[in-house]
């Protein structure tokens, strides 16, 4: 009898918890988001996942977009969103994916963020050295991979269940067009951040028509290609992207914070390597006072768990403490930064000469009394470029109705193939306002 009410139980308890695991999210973006299964819920639960709810999508663009304040988190389920309508658009036309293989594209476009940290690329540039997000977020796949392999019993099994979902991620699937669904020209990781940044934001250039996309997707000889009657939707989709470029992701003064903010950890670094004590939290002490290259990352190991535990909230108490630091270069910087006095910056015709940059190390060596290597960190000259569109990557294909395909930049009778490959450059020069 006892077995009996037992086996009742344990039945119960289960379809409670599958129950309890199809959670349905509110997204501002899209409504109501749901996610499908018990693997994807866990995966979400992870805490390499949770820590993208406490990192800004756009960095520094706040300073910029006063709404522009979500976060990778919900990019990452917004993503995930695009992927499920686009796998049910796919299946609509005839093209086979399997329940197995749907929930692993899911859980490759919802995690294929992972690895970014604090303010995007700027810890690439200042304490990690030559570790890329790329780089990281492989590593971060291969540890949840490794944490969610356990059978009831805490044993590890064979096949480990994110296998899928990280050979699509790293493009060594049999079906090409999964991956191209993660990471191509025409991807709903684009069409995600398109649209919730231009919501965010409020740059309503930026908005793309990703429910007609979505809808106009096939595949041909095992690519993604956009049935014809969605290419004014597809033209749309990268002006759209050319637009946000340059007025949001490379607006000049969220480039100036981004400068402001690597010269201050690049300062905080410099100090740290000299024996100075620094206020900061645990995690960025780690980088701070020791050198940390790919090496030492791996997916179990301290350098990758201690990058885990970084986020935008470590780097802005940091740089409210060091306000009153004792180190003028350092105080300086932390104090415009906190106080919104970013960097100055103005477009240059040509790369400055050792003439230019001797008299700005001099012009702010004298004004506040360092040393010229010390008043180095006062200036940053920066080159800022993008292309909307690149022969050499993914086309993006046009399927006519007679069964031809053709790419985009041959396809549109509005967008100039010159125009469209073409990476413009913007040449700065950024530095402290103090008169100058």
């Amino acid at each position: 009898m006892y077995l009996r009410i037992w086996k009742k139980f344990s039945t119960f308890a289960h379809f409670y918890i599958m129950a309890n695991k199809r959670k349905i999210i509110n997204d501002p973006v899209f409504g109501f988001l749901t996610i499908p299964n018990e693997l994807i819920y866990d995966v979400l639960q992870h805490p390499y996942v949770q820590r993208l709810s406490r990192i800004k999508q756009l960095g520094l663009s706040y300073l910029v977009y006063p709404g522009a304040v979500h976060t990778r988190f919900g990019h990452s389920i917004g993503a995930m969103h695009l992927m499920q309508e686009a796998i049910l658009s796919l299946r609509t036309k005839g093209v086979e994916i399997t329940d197995e293989e749907a929930t692993a594209a899911q859980i490759a476009i919802l995690l294929h963020d992972i690895g970014h940290g604090p303010f995007s690329h700027v810890l690439e540039h200042t304490i990690v050295n030559g570790v890329t997000h790329e780089d990281i977020s492989l590593l971060m796949m291969m540890r949840i991979n490794e944490d969610l392999a356990v059978t009831g019993d805490g044993l590890p099994v064979t096949e480990k269940p994110l296998d899928m979902a990280i050979a699509i991620f790293k493009n060594e699937y049999p079906k090409h067009f999964l991956h191209q669904l993660i990471s191509s020209q025409l991807d709903v990781d684009r069409m995600d951040y398109l649209c919730r940044d231009s919501f965010f934001t409020g740059v309503q250039e930026g908005r793309v028509a990703s429910e007609r996309l979505l809808k106009m997707l096939d595949v041909r000889d095992d690519r993604l290609v956009v049935q014809v009657k969605g290419i004014y939707s597809v033209e749309k989709f990268l002006v759209a992207r050319r637009l946000m470029y340059w007025q949001v992701y490379l607006h000049k003064t969220s480039v100036a914070a981004e400068q402001h903010l690597i010269k201050i950890l690049s300062r905080a670094k410099e100090l740290a390597r000299s024996g100075k004590e620094l206020f900061c939290a645990p995690a960025l002490r780690y980088f701070l006072y020791q050198p940390v290259s790919m090496a030492q990352f791996a997916p179990r190991s301290e350098a990758l768990d201690q990058y885990a535990l970084l986020d935008d909230n470590d780097v802005l108490s940091a740089i409210k403490a060091w306000v009153s630091s004792d180190d003028k270069v350092l105080s300086l910087l932390s104090e415009s930064f906190i106080n919104r006095r970013l960097f100055h910056g103005e477009l240059l015709d040509a790369p400055l000469s050792e003439a230019d940059i001797t008299a700005l190390n001099d012009h702010y060596a004298k004004a506040f009394g360092l040393t010229t290597e010390d008043a180095s960190y006062l200036w940053s000259e920066h080159v800022s470029t993008s292309n909307t569109y690149s022969e050499k990557a993914d086309t993006i294909d046009i399927l006519y109705s007679d069964g031809t395909v053709r790419d985009i930049a041959d396809a549109s009778e509005i967008l100039d193939l010159a125009a469209l490959t073409r990476k413009p450059i913007k040449r700065y020069l950024f530095k402290y306002r103090n008169g100058i």
